[in-house]
């Protein structure tokens, strides 16, 4: 029995999808409403919380393999709550910002969470993916209202990862031989810059789109009004205020770990141009 958690998120609906496309025979859902979810037709459905770890009891029951995502801020208890009912492999999903920038905060939890993980007694595989392809998703009200994309370091490159990529390499941590105690940097096939982003979804939305390029000050207040100084300053970070080598490098980890090639960011444009309509 594998148990995927988050999976109604942008990874977890891909993993689903996988695991029933490949013919795995014992899949859950871990969805807080049950109600509102849309599963594969043979996955099991599930309630439960992952920032209440007394929730996830039936969850739990008879699961050998666990998908886990980072960042609930809860990890230790569902940790704890899965060695407890038997739980032999957990694959995690964290950043590639552990080894890119390791001083940001969000990358000190990440590690946090991976060394509770590999201290836990269960079989272990870590992915650390770059940025993902939709977190351009934070475009779509004002591609959707003005047709306008406002960001800044709209020329820096960086290799965005499909999510479908890595909900294919978490398939295959789970269901084959080979990938326990192994830890997978994940990126996209190339880099791919802001305007290059924008240009592919107008692309995919078959209209214009106008690239605005807003300095970082500007981009810091917007970002900050929502998700605080500190954040905010991370996320400016990894766009092109603090990139390195490390994370500009372009890896194949995709296509070693799957046999097939990483997704382009085009290829995801074209299949999410509704989310900008």
């Amino acid at each position: 029995m594998i148990l995927v958690t988050g999976a109604t998120g942008n990874i977890g609906r891909a993993l689903l999808g996988e695991l029933s496309l490949r013919g795995a025979a014992a899949v859950r859902g871990l969805t807080r409403d049950a109600g509102r979810a849309a599963f594969p037709e043979g996955v099991e459905v599930v309630e439960g919380d992952l920032a209440r770890a007394d929730s996830l009891k039936g969850a739990l029951a008879g699961v050998r393999s666990l998908f886990l995502l980072s960042g609930t801020g809860a990890e230790e208890e569902v940790l704890a709550a899965a060695r407890q009912a038997g739980v032999e492999h957990v694959v995690l999903v964290s950043s590639i910002t552990v080894q890119t920038h390791p001083h940001l905060p969000a990358a000190g939890e990440n590690l946090a969470v991976e060394r509770l993980l590999k201290d836990s007694g269960m079989a272990w595989t870590v992915l650390r993916p770059t940025q993902f392809a939709s977190n351009t998703l934070w475009w779509a009200q004002s591609i959707r209202e003005e047709g306008v994309v406002r960001a800044p370091y709209a020329d820096i490159g960086l290799p965005a990862v499909h999510p479908a990529d890595i909900a294919a390499v978490a398939r295959a941590a789970l269901t084959e031989p080979g990938h326990r105690g192994r830890t997978y940097a994940l990126t996209g096939p190339e880099r791919v810059t802001v305007r290059q982003q924008v240009a592919a979804v107008a692309a995919a939305l078959g209209r214009e789109v106008t690239l605005v390029e807003i300095s970082p000050e500007e981009a810091h207040r917007q970002l900050a009004s929502f998700m605080g100084d500190e954040t905010a300053n991370a996320v400016l970070d990894l766009m092109g205020g603090d990139v390195n080598d490390e994370l500009l490098t372009v890896r194949d980890t995709v296509a070693q770990v799957t046999g097939s090639a990483a997704r382009s960011f085009r290829q995801w444009a074209a299949e999410n141009a509704a989310a900008f309509r």
